[in-house]
């Protein structure tokens, strides 16, 4: 009988908080967590356990494992690697994440050599930083088909732009639709040729909300890239956001919805790019994972944004030595 599963690996600030939300997600019938830190694995997963024997909590099978667990997962979610952290000289710092590239590029390359000792057939959800270059070294050095590895992008990112317009408009930020492109990072900018309220497009706000001063393009993109270190600076550190990312992912996969959420992948031909690179752009999420990727057409802005976003993960690229900057 089969038992939807999931493993996280990496249970630290952000996988912890992706086993809590799967715990409560009603799906997964069981969880196992790896970590470098054994114990830490072994305790997120007791604690969680423990929680099991509440009223409204659903009786998961959740343990610490290793990576033989991965051969009957349905996701594997990843979160290993250090995180960007604040900086406590500094409280208004917004700290790169390319500066994890070194680490974490050979952090997922473990991750990776691991898991596809035991599988190549479920889908992995990447949330490690760079993550642009990582989900480009997990889904082009490793043996594995292809849309079953990706990266949750701009997702957390566009969810930050829908709730800095509703803000700015007074409107619930799930009348909303509009997503961000490229990097997951500061390069990262919203399409806003695509950005409406319930149909009203971004060039007609004015016109509806003339009360409202419409910031252009630039100060939204720079409104939402500092929402995301305002977290950063007040707490350390940011976890919430992303995670419920990945587990909606997670879920639009088992339940093989067929939603379009803007994750990472590798371009395959789309704005002249093909397997060079690996960003954020609409994407159907299904059963197999990304199952379609959409080059939506860009405006004159949008497509000088993309190209900068480009050049920036190349960067990144180059430094973690993965696809055409191998030598």
């Amino acid at each position: 009988m089969h038992k939807n599963k999931l493993v996280v690996v990496g249970v630290g600030h952000v996988g912890s908080y992706v086993l809590a939300d799967a715990m409560k997600l009603r799906l997964f019938a069981e969880i196992a967590t790896i970590d470098i830190l054994e114990n830490v694995a072994h305790g997120e997963a007791l604690d969680q356990a423990h929680a099991t024997a509440l009223t409204y909590m659903s009786n998961v099978d959740v343990h610490a494992g290793d990576y033989s667990d991965c051969a009957d997962a349905d996701v594997i979610i990843i979160a290993a690697g250090p995180s960007v952290l604040k900086d406590d000289k500094n409280p208004n710092a917004i700290p790169d994440r390319a500066s994890l590239t070194g680490k974490n590029a050979a952090v997922i390359r473990e991750v990776m050599a691991e898991i596809i000792k035991y599988t190549n057939e479920a889908i992995i959800i990447l949330i490690t930083n760079p993550l642009d270059t990582v989900t480009y070294i997990a889904a082009s050095e490793f043996d594995y088909p292809e849309g079953r590895i990706f990266g949750t992008g701009t997702m957390l990112d566009s969810a930050r732009l829908r709730k800095v317009i509703s803000q700015q408009y007074g409107v619930d930020p799930k009348s909303v639709t509009g997503y961000m492109m490229g990097e997951h990072g500061f390069t990262a900018f919203p399409v806003v040729s695509r950005l409406a309220i319930n149909g009203i497009r971004y060039d007609e706000f004015g016109t509806h909300f003339p009360e409202v001063e419409t910031l252009d393009p630039e100060a939204i993109g720079a409104a939402v890239v500092k929402s995301a270190y305002d977290v950063l600076n007040g707490k350390g550190w940011t976890n919430a956001g992303v995670a419920q990312s990945a587990i909606t992912l997670a879920q639009a996969v088992l339940l093989d919805e067929k939603s379009i959420h803007p994750v990472c992948t590798i371009l395959r031909g789309q704005y002249g790019h093909d397997g060079d690179v690996a960003l954020s752009m609409p994407c159907l999420i299904g059963r197999n994972g990304v199952e379609k990727q959409f080059g939506v057409a860009l405006d004159e802005w949008e497509t000088a944004k993309l190209h900068a976003s480009i050049d920036y993960i190349q960067l990144a690229m180059k430094d973690a030595k993965t696809g055409p900057f191998k030598k």
